[in-house]
């Protein structure tokens, strides 16, 4: 089963990372939320913190690359196989650290890929 984690998760139904947890849950994708508060987005917990997580497929990074930074180590450890970063996050630093651990990285939007079945 494919799991996504979406890091900069908001209960705000206008930010994009909320937009993207409702296509993943409408695309039946087992979804994980962290963010800087808790809440529910379209019944996904929003955790904060660093939380133990497993078998993390594609992180979804709605931060801006210097918030990103407390992140790295982490997200790395989670060994997902991929980091997708959307139009405003690119980070060329965190990028090159991902790759360096084999993580692949993609500047891509979820919202599209999802929509158009290339996710």
């Amino acid at each position: 089963m494919r799991t996504t984690l979406v890091i900069g998760a908001s209960t705000n139904k206008d930010r994009y990372s909320n937009k993207c947890i409702k296509l993943l849950k409408e695309h039946k994708i087992k979804t994980f939320a962290i963010g800087n508060k808790e809440g529910t987005a379209y019944t996904v917990d929003i955790q904060v913190g660093f939380p133990h997580f497993t078998n993390i497929n594609t992180v979804a990074i709605y931060l801006s690359p210097k918030n990103q930074k407390d992140y790295y180590d982490y997200l790395i450890s989670l060994k997902p196989q991929r980091i997708l970063f959307p139009p405003g996050t690119e980070n060329p630093e965190f990028e090159t650290k991902a790759r360096a651990h084999g993580i692949l990285t993609e500047q891509a939007c979820p919202l599209v890929m999802l929509n158009v079945g290339t996710y």
